[in-house]
């Protein structure tokens, strides 16, 4: 059976509320990034929110915003919760339960979807269905960032990331580092258009899509 959460590490405090050391090392450039793409107000809709690190300290920096976490996994949303509740956040609402390859999301309309670190933990379909479920969801303008590590044509892939992807193969099959080309692909059946390509720490980047 794979192993759904490869990402954890030892719990920092409680039995519910989990540590993703990842979240530590990334979370600053990806804020700094959000800066100049999330709109001025509303609901900010996090897919596989994982630990809840992201969506707390995202509340922290953007104090204006409302964020809504979610994952699929009731222990994640658990972590969620304990983490929301340590750090007193009146701006981080309690976590959903939402699949990316459920028929449907019951959430608010969102102003922008962020999914970090899903797709190449997840099969394909659960990309499929993010975008699906992100064109049903989103405004034109509005943005899908999507963050982690991918494939590029006529770019070397580091080779900590092809360590990477070995071990996720070794754990499921179906998972593995997505092509851009693909993604984008994806990004445009279903409405969507990529507004551009960041080079993150560590050898991640940042895929920033619009609604078209």
């Amino acid at each position: 059976m794979a192993d759904a959460k490869p990402w954890l590490t030892d719990v920092p405090s409680s039995i519910e509320q989990r540590h993703a050391p990842a979240t530590m090392r990334n979370r600053d450039a990806i804020a700094d990034l959000l800066r100049n793409i999330l709109p001025a107000q509303g609901m900010i809709l996090e897919i596989a929110s994982g630990t809840g690190e992201h969506a707390v300290y995202f509340g922290q920096q953007f104090p204006e915003l409302i964020f809504q976490p979610s994952d699929p996994d009731p222990e994640c949303c658990q972590s969620i919760a304990a983490w929301t509740k340590r750090e007193s956040m009146s701006n981080v609402l309690p976590p959903l339960q939402l699949d990316a390859q459920a028929g449907r999301w019951d959430v608010a309309k969102p102003a922008a979807i962020l999914c970090i670190n899903m797709v190449h933990i997840s099969p394909w379909e659960s990309s499929i269905g993010l975008f699906a479920k992100a064109a049903s969801l989103l405004d034109p303008g509005a943005p899908l960032y999507l963050y982690g590590p991918y494939l590029r044509d006529g770019v070397e892939t580091a080779p900590s990331n092809l360590d990477f992807e070995r071990s996720l193969k070794s754990r499921d099959l179906r998972w593995g580092l997505r092509d851009v080309g693909d993604m984008d692909a994806l990004a445009a059946r279903n409405g969507f258009d990529r507004e551009s390509l960041v080079e993150m720490p560590a050898n991640n980047i940042s895929l920033i899509y619009r609604k078209s």
